[in-house]
């Protein structure tokens, strides 16, 4: 990461041309940047402010900035689908993720949410991965050691079911990304400290409701609450402003609950269920 906006080496770069097309690579002293139209030299780059403008050797031009992590996140090597910038926004507010909370996650895909998770923490927090798939891990483990430029000291990847993990400590949030999360309820109340926050993230209506369905019946959780985040975009040029055409629509729900005391009995909800909400109906 580059300090007090200038440029060093090491850091990644990304450049922008008129038309909005992105390039990202890391600074590293001795080498070039190669064009249709010249290149430029990265030890040129060093020591510039954020938000300059740089130019190839045939006059190319380009905004230079260190990238924002989603624009690392939609770039980098995917193995698995990521969990989109709007989506770990969300996460990190709902299942307010703080700095120094202790986080277990399963599910780690390409890293996407790991990364930011890890930047919600902070050095006094700690984030404890759990991915299944050996292959995912390996390219979730470079994506965040490229980004950190290491892997994080705080940080814990584990290969392996999370349901077959053995854990030594309580954690303050539990986050699951995963085919069946509801499989994973019973784990998560033995590992939640109480008043902690178990959240997941689904991609049908089939999985929310069996995960809403496993947290009521667990017994230790409050309430589920559910949510999915729609983004639209706007297009703004002189009078004319307009949602754009294209918009990041449904890519998952959220539902999250959180950990009741030891011994404490929940308290039972008091709406009145709609007809034929559990596939019986009424006479």
């Amino acid at each position: 990461m580059s300090e007090h906006g200038f440029f060093k080496a090491g850091d990644r770069i990304q450049l922008t041309d008129p038309k909005g097309k992105l390039y990202s690579f890391t600074i590293t002293p001795g080498k070039e940047w190669h064009t249709h139209k010249g290149w430029i030299t990265h030890d040129d780059l060093i020591g510039l402010p954020e938000g300059s403008v740089v130019s190839t050797t045939a006059g190319l031009k380009f905004t230079a900035f260190i990238p924002l992590l989603a624009d690392y996140v939609l770039s980098m090597p995917r193995g698995a689908t990521i969990v989109y910038p709007k989506d770990a926004a969300m996460i990190v507010g709902v299942a307010d993720i703080y700095p120094g909370a202790h986080v277990l996650e399963a599910g780690v895909g390409s890293g996407a949410l790991t990364l930011s998770l890890l930047r919600a923490v902070g050095e006094n927090g700690s984030v404890h991965s759990v991915e299944r798939r050996q292959d995912f891990a390996d390219n979730a483990k470079a994506n965040i050691e490229n980004y950190f430029g290491a892997s994080p000291k705080n940080w814990k990847l584990d290969v392996g079911s999370v349901q077959e993990q053995s854990f030594s400590e309580k954690y303050d949030r539990v986050i699951l990304d995963m085919l069946a999360p509801w499989e994973c309820v019973a784990m998560a109340a033995e590992v939640l400290r109480p008043g902690g926050v178990f959240l997941a993230y689904v991609a049908t209506t089939t999985q929310l409701s069996a995960t809403a369905e496993a947290i009521k019946a667990d017994g230790h959780f409050t309430e589920p609450e559910s949510s999915e985040t729609i983004v639209r975009g706007w297009h703004h040029e002189g009078l004319a402003v307009r949602p754009q055409q294209r918009m990041i629509g449904h890519t998952g729900f959220l539902i999250q609950s959180r950990r009741m005391a030891p011994g404490v009995e929940v308290l039972a909800r008091r709406r009145r269920p709609a007809k034929g909400a559990y596939g019986v109906a009424e006479e």
